[in-house]
């Protein structure tokens, strides 16, 4: 008899399950109660793979002997309760890549720098020559990767979602980053559940695989005291110089199966503090598949990060703009503000999602000459930086922030782009912001190097 498996959500990771059962020979159905993206919609067509959208039909899903559940439905979803009272196994796609997966995984997860981290670590296995696959929550789903093709070493970012389906999923090196509190109404306001999640990462591994943790966190610290922690554990810190990856103040040092190195940080192309946690953990992950430093330090001269993340755009008449986009909250800012020490011009604002702004009041300070509100409603940052910032000014068009920080700017500062807020007051996503601004600024400097180029003659 042929298994049935039913797949609620036919997103990325639903449209990768699919793909996968349909190549193992089962009988898959996909069940989407919204409109399905045109192109995942072609692809369940060419690969004959029955589906509905606009509904979730009961007789089709609950006589399932599997439901692979689209992360981002939570388990409170009418379908999945009547799934679980009919006891029919429910599980994420990255469970059910798992179970048919022969290669060895890195999974990384954290509520911060997930992303970052990922790729960097899968740049340096590649370009150590590894047989390597990038998936998970950046680029394209388990799944999917798995269903046609095999590779020696999976590069996966995880999200607490995608944890909180698994069962038998088992990284061999396992990566958490930190724990601040998020997505909390999906864990019923209650932390330790959202904790409990992200821990669920190393539930299954084995004392030879490897935990990497960054040591300086209050909550996983703690957590680890009070667990059994099956897997060697591998401590990466900024100030504890005990643990295996550390930084010492000048450089990262790292003790690695007897092995002692050092990395600078300007011998990377990744700044500020946070991206130190990232890099160690990052390295450590790769020493420990197999890579030599000399590679290791090569690979990472050539890594370019993902768009948005303190992306350096241009420098336009010595002053540099950087596309921070991705910070959509306070704690994000607070990286981006430590990661440069000279003069900034800050462009912020959007939809305010809370923020508390005393918590960068000190760097702001320290830092900011100049503040370019970027919003329909710029009323909270006004009166959180007046009187700490000594220039606030207020604009609606991007275009027009980025031409007047030039103008305040001078040789040797720095543009910031790092909102604290979400962009949907002005723009579709952050992403639409950021490109915005990158368009405004590479825009301004062909202007300004045009005008700097024209050569003038005077004709008597």
């Amino acid at each position: 008899m042929i298994e049935r498996i039913a797949i609620v959500g036919a997103g990325e990771s639903g449209t990768g399950a699919a793909l996968l059962a349909k190549t193992k020979g089962l009988e898959v159905f996909v069940s989407d109660q919204g409109t399905i993206k045109e192109k995942y919609k072609n692809e369940l067509q060419a690969h004959s793979i029955a589906f509905e959208e606009g509904q979730h039909t009961e007789e089709k899903i609950l006589n399932a002997t599997t439901i692979i559940k689209s992360p981002g439905i939570p388990d409170k979803a009418d379908i999945i309760k009547k799934a679980k009272s009919k006891n029919i196994e429910i599980i994420d796609e990255l469970e059910f890549a798992f179970r048919y997966l022969s290669g060895k995984i890195i999974a990384i997860t954290g509520t911060n720098g997930k992303t970052t981290t990922t790729l960097l670590t899968f740049h340096l296995l590649k370009s150590a020559g590894l047989n390597v696959a990038l998936a998970g929550n950046v680029g394209e789903s388990l799944a999917r990767k798995v269903a046609f093709e095999n590779h020696d070493w999976y590069v996966v970012e995880v999200s607490s979602f995608q944890l909180d389906g698994i069962k038998t999923f088992r990284p061999h090196i396992g990566i958490l980053l930190n724990i601040t509190p998020d997505h909390l109404d999906r864990y019923e306001y209650q932390m330790q559940n959202y904790i409990n999640s992200k821990f669920r990462l190393i539930q299954s591994m084995q004392n030879h695989d490897q935990f990497i943790y960054y040591f300086d966190d209050p909550i996983i610290k703690a957590e680890v005291e009070r667990r059994k922690i099956v897997p060697d554990s591998l401590k990466v810190s900024l100030t504890n110089s005990d643990a295996q990856a550390h930084f010492d103040g000048r450089v990262m040092f790292f003790d690695l199966g007897h092995n002692l190195f050092s990395i600078a940080q300007q011998d990377t192309t990744l700044k500020g503090p946070h991206n130190l946690i990232n890099t160690m953990a990052s390295v450590a992950a790769v020493y420990s598949a197999g890579i030599s430093m000399d590679s290791i330090k090569a690979g990472l001269k050539t890594f370019k990060n993902a768009p948005h993340r303190l992306e350096s755009v241009a420098t336009i008449n010595g002053v540099e703009f950087v596309n921070d986009s991705k910070a959509t909250n306070v704690d994000s800012v607070i990286y981006a503000l430590g990661s440069y020490n000279g003069s900034l011009v800050w462009i912020a604002g959007g939809i305010d999602k809370g923020n508390d702004y005393k918590l960068i009041e000190d760097q702001v300070r320290k830092k900011v000459k100049v503040l370019v509100c970027l919003g329909k409603d710029n009323s909270k940052l006004f009166q959180a930086f007046e009187g700490v910032v000594r220039v606030i000014c207020e604009t609606q068009s991007m275009q027009e922030a980025v031409s007047l920080s030039l103008k305040v700017a001078r040789p040797g500062d720095v543009v910031l782009l790092s909102p604290a807020c979400a962009s949907f007051d002005s723009f579709k996503n952050y992403e639409d912001r950021g490109d915005q601004f990158r368009e405004a600024v590479l825009e301004l400097k062909k202007e300004v190097e045009g005008i700097q180029n024209t050569e003038y003659r005077i004709i008597e």
